[in-house]
């Protein structure tokens, strides 16, 4: 047996069954968002409402909980990895017999129940960010804005983006801000100075701040603004006077080292901040050990983006390491920084307090093998309800793969995995595909782009996804597929003509770098004797 294979079998510890509260009701939640969610299905046979749905869900949850459970008193397997497998399957069946049977006939006076909620919900909204992005001048401003100068108006949230303010607009606007602020609860003021000089940009930000100051927010967006320190120093009143902010968003803003440090200091409460959102700024190392004292003050966060930020091994261990007392996070999202190995690792110890993380991205973070293993290995032992999962361009080898593989048979609720732009190569790609081919009843798109995989894995992967209910996307392309695997592909999906990615950037006469690959390759038959050699892999668990 290889040392892939043997790696890929080590025991798991874990214990999988029965879930906790938590995991359940967030299988509920997840349901329900599926049901309210239109899909092709749902143009068939309609679409549920909330209320339906909600319904609907809970039914389905209790009876593939009792019928995982009633397996697993019988058959226990120590680790309880088959009642997993049976809660997910019996779910997902259970599931596509409620979206064929679509919406039952509501009454008249719920269907009218349910426009009024939603007219109330207009009511209270305020938004003028639709059309072509565009100036706002002192006159429209004064003929847009009148509906806030209603008297006993119900608007508590507002949205001034797309509409760029000059001084004459922010003029305009100052005395009727400060006639609601004590109302709002939302505001949203992104991309709100676009094309205006420096200086005539940060006056317009000071006199929003002034209006807004002392106004009870949970929400919060200042994104695209190109903020910098001064920007964010502009808000400085608004900013002190926020106790309760629940979401925060400052992406696409400049946000410095300077500007990091700037928020940390002027936001006088993050307690109950649940959404953090960073992204695509130039925050650097140092800044984000600013961040990362802000994040270790957010104990309630369940949201945190910090992605494209320039973020290298010093800054990416202290967010890792701040991340470790946020354990209601839900979302992760470090994409596309320099993190490395080490910080790799020091997010892999700080996952442990995830229990209830649906959504990880941890790609082009620079992990390598032992950093990609680390997570992995930490991930398969928490978050056993994790939906999404993203590592792709990680340089991750087949190396790497058997922990990767081992995590995600653990998986059992995963809908979306992205291992693109990794050298996973057919070894890696064939633990991968025996790892969601058992189970995984909920996945519905899988991406191996440009990973060097041929045939024997290309065609693996196919099989392992091509029965799943309500699969939707296998992404193969940039591979070196030969073109009878591809005709063997494209045969497996013929009955499913949009699931197949297109495969136009595959190279059938595409080399290794790696010079035992290349002699491996020499040999014709060397794809189907993998196969062979790895055809009968399966997760073992502990008894």
């Amino acid at each position: 047996m290889d040392s892939a294979t043997q790696t890929l079998q080590h025991r798991i510890s874990v214990k999988l069954w029965p879930p906790g509260q938590s995991t359940r009701l967030m299988l509920v939640e997840r349901m329900t968002k599926n049901f309210i969610t239109p899909s092709f299905i749902s143009r068939k046979y309609g679409l549920l409402s909330k209320e339906e749905a909600e319904e609907d869900a809970k039914k389905i949850e209790e009876v593939a909980f009792a019928a995982a459970n009633q397996h697993y008193e019988k058959q226990p397997d120590g680790d309880g990895s088959s009642a997993v497998q049976i809660y997910a399957k019996e779910s997902s069946r259970l599931m596509l017999e409620v979206l064929k049977r679509g919406p039952r006939i509501q009454e008249d006076e719920e269907v009218a129940a349910t426009a009024d909620k939603g007219a109330a919900t207009l009511a209270n909204v305020f938004d003028i960010s639709g059309g072509r992005r565009a100036f706002i001048s002192g006159e429209e401003a004064e003929e847009v804005l009148k509906p806030l100068k209603v008297p006993g108006n119900l608007y508590t949230r507002i949205c001034f983006s797309n509409r760029s303010f000059g001084l004459e607009a922010a003029h305009v606007t100052e005395p009727i801000l400060l006639s609601i602020r004590d109302q709002l609860t939302e505001v949203d003021l992104s991309d709100f100075v676009a094309g205006r000089s420096e200086s005539e940009a940060l006056e317009v930000m000071n006199i929003f701040s002034s209006a807004l100051e002392g106004c009870n927010l949970r929400y919060l967006n200042l994104s695209n603004n190109a903020l910098g320190e001064k920007g964010v120093r502009a808000f400085e009143k608004l900013l002190k006077t926020q106790n309760n902010l629940e979401e925060l968003y400052l992406i696409n803003d400049g946000i410095s080292e300077e500007a990091a440090r700037a928020v940390c200091e002027l936001i006088p409460s993050t307690e109950k901040l649940k959404v953090l959102h960073f992204h695509n700024n130039m925050t650097g190392d140092e800044g984000a050990v600013a961040i990362a004292e802000m994040v270790k003050r957010s104990t309630a966060l369940e949201d945190f983006r910090c992605s494209s930020t320039r973020v290298g091994l010093e800054g990416g261990v202290a967010l890792a390491e701040a991340l470790g007392s946020c354990n209601h996070l839900r979302k992760l999202d470090l994409r596309d920084n320099m993190f490395g190995v080490e910080a790799g690792i020091a997010l892999s110890r700080s996952l442990f307090a995830f229990a209830d993380l649906t959504e990880a991205y941890l790609s082009y973070l620079n992990l390598e093998d032992e950093g990609a293993e680390a997570l992995a290995n930490a991930l398969k032992e928490c978050a056993p309800s994790l939906e999404v999962l993203d590592m792709a361009g990680n340089d991750i080898t087949a190396k790497g793969a058997s922990s990767l593989a081992a995590c995600i048979a653990a998986k059992q609720f995963l809908t979306k995995l992205n291992l693109s732009e990794n050298e996973l190569k057919d070894e890696g790609a064939i633990l991968i595909a025996k790892a969601i081919e058992v189970g995984h009843g909920q996945l519905n798109e899988v991406d191996l782009s440009i990973n060097a995989i041929r045939r024997a894995g290309a065609r693996l992967l196919a099989q392992a996804v091509v029965d799943k209910p309500g699969f939707k996307s296998l992404n193969i392309n940039g591979n070196y597929i030969s073109d009878e695997g591809i005709d063997e592909v494209k045969d497996i999906f013929k009955g499913l003509p949009n699931v197949l990615e297109n495969l136009d950037e595959n190279d059938p006469d595409g080399e290794d770098l790696d010079e035992d690959a290349k002699e491996e390759d020499e040999d014709t038959d060397n794809e189907d004797e993998l196969e062979s050699k790895l055809k009968g892999l399966e997760i073992k668990h502990e008894e």
